[in-house]
């Protein structure tokens, strides 16, 4: 689960006067509490404090900024009232989710997450707490669902940086190519080049090139308009386009936004080799679409397909989808991120170990008799 940890170096922690399991604060934009946790040791004597995606947000602050830090007294909980944001437990499901909170420092208006069976989740607001401020859920908290909020009007549970495996290294460029732009404009201003406004990621299917555009949004906190490429194409004379000029004028709108293609190559292949109307019509309209970006500020626009060359050469030139990232099949480390991912709600047997290469076409094991 979400259990809200402060990793930070030994340095830091004595700094802070704190010790490992302390309930340390977390001031960005927002306010949240947390348990002080030694970093890995690669990232440690960095002045480094690492966070979850749902604390992060709870702080206001994204990667590589910076924070307050200081260590806090947590008294235990009496009561806690909880808003769902994605599920309605039931009263048969509350000791079990009580169970998955437990040890859990938590503060008002905070998002707090427990990791059911499997990739499940159950998300909540706390709305309010018994002492106020911080304090620490443990096994005598009454745990109150609040009836007041519908778990739709939540939306989704979103999607973060530590929800993708095996994909660091497109990470890091994919960030320096949308997150920089979207978080801090005046940064190309000041260097007086254009940012990108268009990306494309190309890879085999499954790849998870969808989920890192989602990632990104929610990283930013931008607008996000997810269109699958079939879903333009009308068969009435002027609908194709219009519906993606809707799109776009929707994305200014709502800036910081991001805008993501997904099968692009299904609304914009080489025009020379295409006998239908339409799709010519929407290529145009879309390279007309991309040329305006320089207008709209804070719009990124994010496309992926498997086929990149099937696209019209046209939009991947200079200021339209000039950047292109790869997005690979991953490797056996990679492999061994996602299956850790999947795999971190779920008990898993004593004898599982997720690194050892099983052998062609069954298990490691020999099978046996019941």
């Amino acid at each position: 689960m979400a259990r809200a940890y402060a990793r930070m170096g030994p340095e830091d922690l004595a700094g802070l006067q704190a010790e490992v399991g302390n309930v340390v604060e977390v001031v960005g934009k927002g306010r949240t509490v947390c348990k002080a946790m030694p970093a890995y040791k690669e990232l440690r004597g960095q002045s480094r404090v690492q966070l979850d995606g749902l604390t992060r947000e709870n702080a206001g602050t994204g990667l590589d900024e910076f924070v307050q830090v200081r260590k806090i007294a947590c008294p235990p909980a009496e009561r806690v009232v909880l808003a769902p944001a994605n599920i309605t437990p039931s009263d048969r499901d509350l000791d079990y989710i009580g169970s998955r909170l437990d040890g859990l420092p938590v503060l008002a208006e905070n998002h707090i997450r427990a990791i059911l069976f499997g990739a499940r989740s159950a998300d909540f607001k706390v709305e309010s707490t018994v002492p106020k401020g911080p304090v620490l859920i443990n096994p005598t908290t009454q745990l109150v669902i609040s009836k007041g909020t519908q778990p739709e009007e939540m939306g989704p549970r979103a999607i973060s940086y530590e929800d993708i495996g095996g994909l660091k290294p497109q990470l890091l460029r994919i960030r320096e190519m949308i997150e920089l732009p979207l978080r801090y404009p005046e940064v190309f201003e000041r260097l007086g080049i254009d940012a990108p406004k268009g990306v494309l990621l190309h890879g085999p299917p499954g790849c998870g090139k969808t989920l890192i555009a989602r990632a990104i949004a929610h990283e930013t906190q931008a607008s996000f308009y997810a269109v699958s490429g079939p879903e333009i194409i009308h068969k009435f004379y002027g609908e194709s386009e219009a519906h993606l000029r809707k799109i776009f004028e929707e994305g200014s709108r709502k800036a910081p936004s991001i805008i993501f293609l997904d099968e692009i190559d299904a609304i914009a292949p080489r025009r020379e080799q295409v006998v239908g109307e339409v799709e010519k019509r929407v290529v145009a309209q879309l390279l007309a679409l991309m040329d305006g970006l320089a207008k709209r500020r804070k719009v990124i626009v994010i496309a992926a397909t498997n086929l990149p060359n099937v696209l019209d050469p046209a939009l991947r030139r200079p200021g339209r989808f000039d950047r292109e990232i790869a997005i690979p099949i991953p490797d056996r480390n990679g492999r061994k991120e996602i299956l850790e991912i999947h795999s971190r709600g779920m008990p898993l047997a004593e004898g599982v170990d997720l690194p050892h290469p099983l052998r062609r076409g069954g298990s490691r094991h020999p099978r046996r008799r019941c």
